[in-house]
């Protein structure tokens, strides 16, 4: 059983949670979602595509990520995430917040660490994630134009690829 803090609209814990799946969140009342971004010193984006088994987006290509639990920070739930499902551990100061979305019934926040994973080497958790590959941007905006990547908003993406060409200048030249 999976326990959230409930947040106001501003992020402010009230006090009250809700239990995962048989809570229904009024309007105004929100709970707290990860999303983290794996980049390589190439630019280069480390995707996941979600289990088969998955109730929500069974299949689909999508961010990693996840619902904070009660008394959970952004900060470590997103640490928390990335080491479950990806097996990547996060050392301090690695995370870096890009911004936060207001959905429904959610904040979402954006996240994204630097790491040159081998993907060959990451222990991905099965009930969660199928596979992983390194995709460019460019790969990427192709895959949401062609339904083949999970299509989380003209907003989201406004964030991700404004943050990705933030990161640019510190990204090693290709070959």
């Amino acid at each position: 059983m999976e326990i959230w803090d409930i947040m106001n609209e501003d992020g402010r814990v009230t006090g009250r949670t809700a239990v995962r799946g048989k809570t229904t969140l009024r309007p105004g009342e929100y709970h707290l979602v990860v999303h983290i971004w794996v980049v390589s010193s190439y630019g280069n984006l480390l995707i996941q595509r979600r289990s088969e088994k998955r109730r929500l987006m069974p299949g689909e290509w999508a961010a990693t990520g996840g619902s904070a639990v009660s008394g959970e920070s952004s900060l470590s739930a997103a640490a928390r995430e990335l080491r479950e499902e990806l097996g990547i551990g996060a050392i301090k100061g690695s995370l870096k917040l890009a911004g936060r979305l207001k959905r429904r019934n959610s904040l979402l926040d954006i996240w994204f660490i630097r790491c040159d994973a081998d993907i060959s080497r990451l222990r991905l958790q099965k009930s969660e994630v199928a596979e992983v590959k390194w995709v460019t941007p460019g790969e990427l905006k192709c895959m949401i134009e062609n339904k083949k990547y999970h299509n989380y908003g003209k907003e989201y993406f406004k964030l991700v690829f404004d943050y990705l060409e933030k990161m640019k200048s510190s990204f090693k030249e290709t070959l």
